[in-house]
């Protein structure tokens, strides 16, 4: 299906690269005009070349140079974001990283921490600069990147592992803060790609990640990985106005049937699926505990 962003404004973090690029990419072809932050000053001057070179007449592509980490440089984003746009329909908050890579009593603390401040507390920063604005024009859509992390531990990357997981939770509790204002808060799990994060592992060895999950990204840098298009579909859905009304929900970009969701949308409005919880014994066929 081809969803139409059409007359939509988004802003993306981390979207000089690697997926936030491709999602750029899909919400320009969708007809969306967008905002782009990331670190690298030259990675964004590069991005909005291409995407100018795609972008319809009536279409704006801006980038501006921020540490989502930084409280100073959220509020300047959002600040640019509404001196370029009228209105902003869509936050895509993809900025992320590995962190550092190793077992938690060796690897350096400030990098763990900064990991936590890039990942969990960027991502909560940006939703606080954009929740005002959104609850002003009873209506915004905001779009959260997860990954492995959030749902297998990840031993020697916990820093990742433990701002995935914790900004998922984040999601489906700031979905039921603002249901009431025609806000939607979703989480993608794009798959495993191909990315700058895999070249990271590689780079490492196995000595910091450990042979199994080394041995895993060198098979999957070998044979491919989840393709970067498939999760800038799902991104462009959960942007349009076909996602309506579905909220709080983690989403598989490859595995979930998530074109099929708007016809289920009751259900969903009333069931945990799609969501973080707990499992107990039953669950797995067990009969004791």
């Amino acid at each position: 299906m081809t969803y139409s962003l059409k007359g939509r404004t988004a802003i993306i973090t981390g979207g000089s690269q690697g997926l936030g690029l491709a999602i750029a990419h899909a919400y320009v072809a969708a007809g969306a005009s967008v905002l782009l932050c990331a670190r690298d000053a030259e990675a964004l001057k590069t991005a909005r070349k291409e995407l100018i070179a795609r972008a319809a007449p009536e279409q704006t592509v801006e980038t501006e140079i921020a540490d989502v980490s930084q409280p100073e440089d959220v509020e300047h984003l959002m600040a640019t974001a509404l001196r370029i746009f009228p209105r902003v329909h869509i936050l895509v908050n993809n900025a992320g990283v590995y962190g550092p890579k190793g077992l938690i009593e060796d690897v350096d603390w400030s990098a763990w921490v900064k990991a936590i401040q890039i990942n969990l507390f960027g991502s909560v920063l940006l939703c606080r600069a954009v929740l005002p604005h959104f609850k002003a024009h009873h209506y915004g859509k905001m779009v959260q990147l997860s990954g492995g992390g959030a749902t297998n531990p990840l031993p020697r990357i916990s820093a990742y592992a433990a701002s995935k997981a914790a900004i998922v939770r984040f999601a489906e509790t700031l979905a039921e803060e603002v249901r009431d204002h025609n806000i939607d808060v979703n989480s993608i799990a794009p798959g495993a790609l191909n990315t700058r994060l895999l070249e990271e592992v590689l780079a490492e060895g196995p000595e910091s990640v450990g042979q199994a999950f080394y041995d895993r990204a060198l098979k999957q840098k070998i044979e491919g990985g989840a393709p970067l298009e498939r999760g800038a579909e799902l991104a462009v859905f959960l942007g349009s106005a076909d996602s309506d009304g579905l909220t709080g929900k983690l989403l598989s970009a490859m595995w979930d049937p998530w074109e099929t969701l708007p016809e289920h949308l009751k259900d969903l409005q009333q069931t945990d699926a799609y969501t973080l919880r707990r499992i107990v014994p039953k669950d797995r066929g067990l009969t004791w505990g």
